[in-house]
C-alpha cells in the first residue's frame, strides 16, 4: 500500500511531463510510460524496470523516472541502485515527494544505519498513513537493532505492537527484540553480578527450560548456599526434580522432590503451591487423608486455587464421597469452565449421586472441550504451569 502511494505520486507528475510531449519520440515516451505504470501496478517490476530504462534514454534527467526506477530497484531487492536512482531523483526535484522515507528504508536494508535513522524516525513517528508508518517501524527496528540501540528497540518494538496488536510480521519481529533485549539484560547481569542470587537464579530458570535439569538444580543450591533463607528455591527445585522424574522414571527423584517441597514449607509455611504437589503426592499413592490435609491447607490460604480444589475433589470421588466432591467442582468451573478435568470428576460425582441429567450434562461439558483440545493440539500448546496439572487419567467418555 505505501509504495503503491508512492509510486501513484510519482507517476502523476511523470503523467505531467507526457501529457504535454509532442511528436514521435514523445509518443514513444508516452507509449512506454502507459506499459512502464501497467507492469509496475501488476508486480512485474522486470518489464517496468526495462519499460523505466527506456524512458530515461529517450529524455534523460525527469526526476520522476529516477524516482520511479529507484522504487523498482527497492521491490527488486537491488538497494544500491535503488539509493542511487532516488538521490538522482532529489537532486534532480528537491520536493518530489516521500522519497525520504523510500531512501531511508533502502539505505536500512543495506546497513547503512546510521545514515537511514534521521529520516525512519520521522516517518515512524509523523506519517499520518498506517502502512507508512508500519514499513518505516519495521526498518527502524532494524537500525536500532543493527547499531545496538537495545533500548530504543524496545521502546519501537511496544509502539508498534500497540499499533498493529494483529500482525504477525509485527509479533515476529518485536517478539526477537524483547528476546534479544533479555538476552543482553541477563549477559549484563552476568558481567556485573557473576556470583550474585540474581545471576546463579537467572542461569537456573534457563536452565530448566531448556530441560537441563541438573544444571538447573546446581544453580539453584547456589543461590541457597548464598542465601539459605530465600523463599521458593527448594519449590524450584522440587519442581525441577519432578520435571526430571517425567523424563527419566526415576522415582528417587519423586522422594527428592517431595523432600524439597516439605523444606518449602518449613520455610514458607504460607506456600500453597508446595502444599498443593505435596498433596497430589499423597493422593497419587493413595495417602487420601493426607492428601486432603494438604489440599486443604492449600486451599485455606489460597481459596481460589483452581487445581486444589479439582484434586480435593479426586480426593473425595476416591473416598466414595461423591457429595462432598461437588462443591469444590462447582468452584473449580467458576474460576475456569475450559477445563475439561472439573467437568470429567463432575459428571463423575454426578453419577455416583444418582444424578443422570447432571451427569449428561457434565459429561456433555466434557467431550467438547476434550474435542476442542485434540483439534487444537492443546496439550502441545498449553503454557507452562507453576503447579503440576490435574488430569483426567485415560480417555474416558462414557
Amino acid at each position: 500500500m505505501y509504495l503503491r502511494s508512492i509510486a501513484l505520486i510519482i507517476l502523476l507528475g511523470l503523467c505531467s511531463r507526457c501529457a504535454h510531449a509532442q511528436g514521435g519520440s514523445d509518443e514513444a515516451m508516452q507509449r512506454y510510460s502507459d506499459d512502464g505504470q501497467k507492469a509496475l501496478a501488476a508486480g512485474q517490476y522486470d518489464v517496468a524496470e526495462r519499460d523505466f530504462l527506456a524512458l530515461d534514454r529517450l529524455e534523460p534527467g525527469i526526476a520522476e523516472v529516477h524516482a520511479t526506477l529507484g522504487l523498482i530497484y527497492f521491490q527488486e531487492k537491488k538497494f544500491d541502485r535503488a539509493v542511487s536512482e532516488i538521490r538522482l531523483a532529489q537532486k534532480l526535484k528537491p520536493g518530489l515527494s516521500k522519497l525520504d522515507s523510500l531512501l531511508a528504508m533502502s539505505l536500512s536494508e543495506l546497513g547503512q544505519f546510521e545514515q537511514a535513522l534521521p529520516s525512519l524516525e520521522s516517518c515512524f513517528r509523523e506519517s499520518p498513513d498506517p502502512a507508512v508508518k508500519r514499513m518505516c517501524g519495521l526498518q527502524l527496528l532494524r537500525a536500532d537493532t543493527g547499531l545496538h540501540h537495545d533500548q530504543e528497540a524496545v521502546e519501537i518494538a511496544l509502539q508498534l505492537d500497540q499499533a498493529y496488536p494483529q500482525d504477525p510480521e509485527i509479533l515476529y519481529n518485536t517478539g526477537k527484540v524483547y528476546g534479544n533485549y533479555a538476552f543482553v539484560t541477563i549477559r549484563k547481569l552476568a558481567q556485573d553480578a557473576p556470583n550474585s542470587v540474581w545471576r546463579h537464579l537467572a542461569a537456573a530458570e534457563a536452565y530448566e527450560s531448556q530441560g537441563s535439569w541438573n544444571q538447573a538444580i546446581g544453580e539453584y543450591k547456589a543461590v541457597l548456599a548464598i542465601d539459605p533463607h530465600r523463599s521458593g528455591i527448594h519449590y524450584r527445585i522440587g519442581r525441577t526434580l519432578l520435571a526430571q522424574s517425567h523424563q527419566t522414571g526415576n522415582k528417587a527423584s519423586v522422594d527428592e522432590a517431595r523432600t524439597e517441597f516439605e523444606a518449602e514449607l518449613q520455610l514458607d509455611p504460607r506456600n500453597g503451591n508446595a502444599a498443593y504437589e505435596i498433596a497430589e503426592m499423597h493422593r497419587q499413592s493413595g495417602e487420601l487423608e493426607l492428601a486432603a490435609q494438604y489440599f486443604e491447607r492449600a486451599l485455606k490460604e489460597y481459596p481460589n486455587f483452581e487445581e486444589a480444589l479439582v484434586g480435593l475433589a479426586a480426593v473425595f470421588l476416591a473416598e466414595q464421597k461423591p457429595q462432598q466432591a461437588v462443591q469444590p467442582l462447582h468452584a473449580a468451573i467458576a474460576l475456569n469452565p475450559d477445563d475439561e478435568v472439573s467437568w470429567y470428576r463432575l459428571s463423575q460425582a454426578e453419577k455416583a449421586l444418582g444424578d443422570r441429567a447432571a451427569q449428561e450434562d457434565a459429561m456433555a461439558h466434557f467431550k467438547t472441550l476434550h474435542q476442542q483440545a485434540l483439534d487444537q493440539d492443546a496439550v502441545r500448546l498449553a503454557p507452562a504451569s507453576e503447579v503440576t496439572r490435574q488430569e483426567t487419567g485415560p480417555a474416558n467418555t462414557e
